[in-house]
């Protein structure tokens, strides 16, 4: 006998929610710069999230198929480099557009939005993203997997900005302290 995760059987308040992958694809479109991410994904032989789900131009049917799997929210990331490609200064009309077609899809759906907003130069990144999308959008999160951000970062080393140091880290640890550089990423 099968046995599903069925919404009915959850506990009343627990949301069955989703995110995609963090990066949308179309890396190149509509003038998205390249992030961290992006140098970082390409500066090996390995996969890059140039395509991904390919979320840019796919984002109806990702909602629809949310719709059909009867989930309760979406967990969404704004790209800075989409949004405001200078990093600080004018907004990108076409990054712009993508992200209120796409919350406006969600709504359609009556899907929770949770946005998530991790960036360096924060303040004018999220004064642009609660001006243009707050009305819209429930909750809002500062750091995604922050757990992640300093153990892949700052310990093994595996993801941007590649810090670690012997014997923790997995890649070329020639930069960081694995032993205190993960406590402070956090704190």
């Amino acid at each position: 006998m099968q046995r599903c995760l069925q919404q009915e059987r959850l506990p009343e308040g627990l949301r069955l929610r989703i995110s995609r992958f963090c990066f949308s694809g179309a890396v190149d479109e509509d003038g998205r710069i390249p992030s961290i991410w992006d140098t970082y994904v390409h500066s090996s032989d390995g996969p890059t999230e140039d395509i991904a789900c390919d979320g840019y131009h796919k984002y109806k049917e990702d909602v629809r198929l949310m719709y059909n799997m009867r989930l309760d929210a979406f967990r969404l990331s704004i790209s800075w480099p989409r949004l405001i490609p200078s990093g600080r200064g004018p907004v990108n009309p076409k990054g712009l557009r993508f992200y209120k077609n796409f919350i406006d899809e969600l709504i359609r759906y009556g899907k929770n939005k949770i946005m998530i907003l991790i960036c360096n130069d924060f303040t004018a990144f999220a004064d642009v993203c609660f001006r243009e999308f707050g009305s819209k959008v429930k909750s809002w999160w500062t750091i995604n997997e922050p757990n992640m951000l300093a153990w892949g970062g700052y310990d093994l080393g595996v993801s941007p900005p590649v810090h670690c140091s012997p014997p923790f880290g997995i890649g070329n640890c020639s930069k960081g302290n694995s032993s205190t550089e993960p406590y402070i990423a956090l704190r």
